[in-house]
């Protein structure tokens, strides 16, 4: 590993990430003595409505980005909340003694280090970003050898995110869903229709449609981590 690749320098006031300084301690001033009442009052769970929100408006930020400053300038803030949310979290965390800020950073800058070997290491470069993924996917399982390929997926996902999610890992691990009928070639857009088309009958019928999927993806997952994918009919 090279001198360069392997370097951490402090951050200064012309390097990039100087500015996250100044985050670490607005956040310590207000979770001080003499600070906000309301910061000093929360915890990892009080806090975890606003991270899942702060998440979903940078993704509304994404989806109107059009080249213009405006939205450039929204995504900007809104990334900034959920940066916060990081910082919050990490401070309640080391006033119980758990870890810091610098425990959180520390150990992302080690993860990617170990996950890049062809970038921070003497692996060999992948020549696509497919075998990036395919060695990324290596290395996370020999660190994590007890998880099978659907653990770890976050059950408060929303359901199709969680399907998505669900149905690559199985691709990627190999694994084959029984009992699937080919769908017909269709469109962004007509597929979009057949689903809102779904969500109207569920309505109908007095059925949240939510949860019908989410408990049928549960289903799929559970047999999918006892060997068994499929689709799981009542």
């Amino acid at each position: 590993m090279s001198a360069a690749a392997d370097d951490v320098r402090p951050p200064g006031p012309d390097l990039p990430g100087a500015a996250l300084l100044d985050v670490v301690a607005v956040m310590d001033r207000l979770r001080s003595p003499g600070g906000c009442p309301w910061d000093a009052e929360q915890t990892h769970d009080s806090l975890t409505r606003y991270l899942v929100e702060e998440t979903y408006e940078v993704l509304d930020a994404v989806e109107a980005l059009d080249g213009t400053p405006e939205p450039e300038t929204e995504l900007a803030e809104e990334l900034g909340d959920v940066l916060l949310q990081v910082v919050f979290h990490a401070r309640v965390a080391a006033e119980r003694g758990a870890f810091d800020v610098d425990d959180v950073a520390r150990g992302l800058v080690a993860k990617l280090r170990r996950r890049h070997p062809h970038v921070f290491g003497d692996g060999v470069l992948p020549l696509t970003g497919d075998g990036v993924q395919a060695r990324w996917d290596e290395l996370k399982a020999a660190e994590k050898p007890s998880r099978g390929p659907v653990d770890g997926i976050p059950l408060h996902l929303p359901a199709l995110a969680r399907a998505d999610k669900l149905l690559s890992r199985l691709d990627r691990a190999g694994i084959p869903l029984a009992d699937v009928a080919p769908a017909p070639a269709t469109t962004e857009g007509q597929l979009g229709a057949e689903l809102l088309a779904l969500v109207v009958r569920a309505r109908a019928a007095g059925v949240d449609a939510e949860a019908a999927l989410r408990a049928t993806v549960r289903s799929v997952q559970t047999a999918a981590a006892g060997g068994r994918a499929g689709w799981v009919r009542s």
